[in-house]
């Protein structure tokens, strides 16, 4: 589904993807960890071809990838909704580019809206909406789409806990349903454990650990002891890399 295959990436003189390779199969998941400026969060505007790949190559579908892909949705950390527009037109945006037919707009917004428990707040805008509503207009604007890969940098982030979580549980919903495939970019140990079926460590522009996690998505996995095996081992990886 995705390969990546020895990617660097720099800043003028200033290297900072440096020689990434890795895979994940369709409808696998893959949580990136790491500290702030580790180079995670340009990695994933690579996946997304926001920027271009000029050393090595990055596949999807085996078809390189070249700019932007139809297919790929991207969920940024602020959200990136428009505050001047309703939460319909958040949501229809990217059906308005792709010259959608209004009626199929429609029934695609009211679909992905109540999907998302979020029918009643088609008219409000972004400033009258909790941090929690606004995440899942963010998610409704990119699964309208029918995306077969999601990007997400630091989604959550800006989230009390016990939403942040309910946020988590949907996009596990989303995956189990779907078949989705997605990456997420993250400092959170919990989240990459709870979302990641493959777990990466991230130091200075390289991946220094992988970690598989067979548990990923069985049933009240945060109470469980293996959910709390796996941020052990995660969380002593990275004190080894001193990213804690």
């Amino acid at each position: 589904m995705l390969e990546v295959d020895s990617v660097n990436f720099s800043y003028q003189k200033e290297k900072v993807v440096k020689n990434i390779s890795f895979r994940i199969d369709s409808g696998e998941s893959c949580s990136i960890i790491g500290p702030s400026g580790c180079g995670k969060t340009t990695l994933l505007y690579l996946l997304a071809g926001l920027m271009p790949v000029k050393e090595g190559t990055i596949k999807i579908n085996d078809n390189k990838l070249v700019g932007i892909r139809p297919k790929s949705g991207v969920i940024l950390q602020n959200y990136g909704l428009f505050p001047w527009k309703n939460v319909y037109h958040n949501i229809e945006l990217g059906l308005l580019a792709r010259h959608t037919d209004r009626k199929m707009i429609e029934q695609k917004v009211k679909a992905v809206s109540s999907r998302l428990n979020i029918e009643d707040h088609l008219e409000k805008f972004p400033i009258e909406l909790s941090g929690g509503q606004r995440q899942r207009v963010a998610i409704a604007r990119t699964l309208v789409l029918s995306p077969d890969l999601l990007l997400m940098d630091e989604p959550f982030s800006a989230l009390d806990t016990l939403t942040r979580e309910e946020m988590q549980n949907l996009i596990l919903r989303i995956h189990n349903r779907d078949n989705l495939s997605f990456v997420i970019v993250t400092h959170n140990i919990e989240e990459a454990v709870f979302l990641g079926q493959k777990i990466a460590i991230m130091k200075n522009g390289k991946f220094t650990h992988w970690l598989d996690n067979p548990y990923f998505g069985e049933p009240d996995l945060r109470n469980r002891e293996e959910f709390f095996k796996i941020s052990r081992q995660l969380r002593r990886l990275m004190a080894e890399d001193d990213l804690l």
